[in-house]
């Protein structure tokens, strides 16, 4: 891979596992100084291993706002500039409407949608001319799934958060876009809530959807967050770029 990103410093939330590890791997690779949030001990302590020297590996909660503001203060300390920010970090539960938890709806509202406004508003500071943000917002914010409504609008939110810093940032010519996932063969699955059976069911169904005939992998979102985040993609902003297999575009 090419050094297009070459001491450009980046910063993944939720980049200890799925989409979000693949990106800071490929960040890496393309010669990126990355730094990887997530919650899970176990997570944490996996990718600080597999990441190597490239990756600052932090504890810090993509829903907290005193330990946003930290995390901001140390990259600040630490680096002094963000080039690409990729907020990726989100949760998802599905339920109908008559049996959804509304603690869950706050928990995915907090996560999904509020804290990524509040790490814009805390890395504008540290974001110069020519930086990019990547937003990863979903395939349901423009799908009517069954069972996801509380999911889908805080991805539907997200997705209009994208529109509006674009129009606020453009006079600052930094970029902010969202890649869009379709189904992704990701640890996600297991932390909807749905028993194993439920999760084999709910991929075979999409599958059957899904154009392609096939689940996408972290990978390929990964290279589609870089694509936004490139030179390549320096007229483009406010945009969504869909990796869905075609799901919502046939």
């Amino acid at each position: 891979m090419s050094q297009q990103f070459k001491d450009q410093i980046a910063l993944v939330t939720g980049g200890t596992t799925g989409i979000g590890f693949a990106t800071a791997k490929a960040l890496i690779a393309a010669g990126a100084q990355v730094i990887v949030t997530g919650r899970n001990p176990q997570s944490l302590a996996h990718a600080k291993a597999e990441l190597g020297p490239k990756a600052e590996v932090i504890a810090s909660d993509a829903s907290d706002e005193v330990e946003l503001k930290r995390l901001f203060v140390r990259i600040k300390d630490q680096f002094g500039r963000i080039d690409i920010l990729f907020l990726n970090a989100g949760i998802a539960k599905f339920g109908g409407i008559p049996e959804a938890s509304l603690a869950e709806f706050d928990d995915m509202w907090r996560t999904n949608i509020r804290g990524p406004w509040l790490a814009i508003r805390e890395a504008l500071p540290l974001l110069g001319e020519g930086a990019s943000i990547v937003v990863n917002t979903s395939v349901v914010d423009i799908k009517g799934m069954a069972g996801t409504s509380a999911y889908s609008a805080t991805k539907a939110a997200l997705r209009s958060l994208v529109r509006t810093a674009a129009a606020e940032l453009a006079p600052r010519k930094i970029r902010i876009n969202a890649v869009s996932p379709g189904p992704i063969d990701t640890p996600i699955f297991g932390k909807t809530g749905m028993p194993a059976e439920g999760v084999a069911g709910f991929k075979e169904s999409m599958i059957t959807q899904i154009p392609l005939g096939r689940l996408g992998n972290a990978d390929e979102v990964a290279a589609a967050t870089l694509f936004l985040a490139s030179k390549g993609a320096s007229f483009i902003t406010g945009s969504e770029l869909a990796v869905d297999g075609g799901l919502a575009q046939i």
